[in-house]
């Protein structure tokens, strides 16, 4: 959080939100969202401009972070002006090449990811909805600039790209970028990894260019 803060330039909020399994789906969605809201009313007292209001995460938060937005189009709000998305989960229930090619040995295997997912979402009817597996949104046309960045060696990487395919399908400007050579979690190896530094680097200035700059992300 703090190197997202230097290097976007942006006070940055992060959020304790309630875990799986005491709290299955759709708690953690509830408490983020509870946070957008706060931070939207609060950015005064915060010193930030609640008009230039981003959410940002990786993996499970990367999926919080999406379905924020999804919720904050579909129910009025609070106005989002950028989401970053790092290697994100988008779908519940995949079945693509990065989760065949990489459920074993590079990070994060597809059995921890069955886990996880059965666990956050004790009802599987639910695993399908958007605000769970944004990717399976109808629609994800009026959302917010996104940047999208994932893992070549990562299990989560095909549903992260196809979420920004379909961003970018529906008319949401994208910065797509498959960070070659690096796996899950890479976004907190800055200080073990010159490559994951600079990955890091790059998407902090997207996201500084998106907040500062007003432009698209690309």
């Amino acid at each position: 959080a703090r190197m997202l803060a230097n290097r976007a330039r942006a006070v940055v909020v992060s959020v304790g939100y309630r875990l799986a399994p005491e709290h299955p789906y759709p708690a953690a969605l509830e408490d983020a969202l509870a946070a957008v809201t706060w931070a939207a009313d609060e950015a005064d007292a915060l010193g930030a401009d609640g008009g230039r209001l981003a959410v940002a995460g990786d993996s499970s938060g990367g999926n919080l972070a999406a379905a924020a937005c999804l919720w904050a189009r579909d129910h009025g709000g609070p106005t989002i002006a950028a989401q970053c998305l790092v290697y994100p989960v988008t779908d519940l229930e995949p079945d693509d090449g990065s989760w065949r090619e990489f459920g074993q040995g590079a990070n994060l295997d597809a059995g921890d990811m069955e886990w996880f997912n059965a666990n956050y979402a004790a009802d599987p009817r639910r695993r399908a909805e958007p605000y769970a597996s944004p990717l399976r949104a109808p629609d994800l046309s009026g959302l917010p600039p996104a940047i999208v960045a994932t893992a070549s060696h990562d299990i989560l990487r095909d549903q992260g790209e196809a979420y920004a395919r379909r961003l970018e399908g529906a008319g949401v400007a994208v910065f797509a970028r498959r960070y070659e050579g690096l796996v899950h979690g890479f976004f907190r190896f800055s200080e073990v990894s010159p490559a994951a530094r600079r990955a890091n680097e790059e998407i902090c200035a997207r996201l500084r260019a998106l907040l500062h700059g007003g432009g698209a992300p690309g």
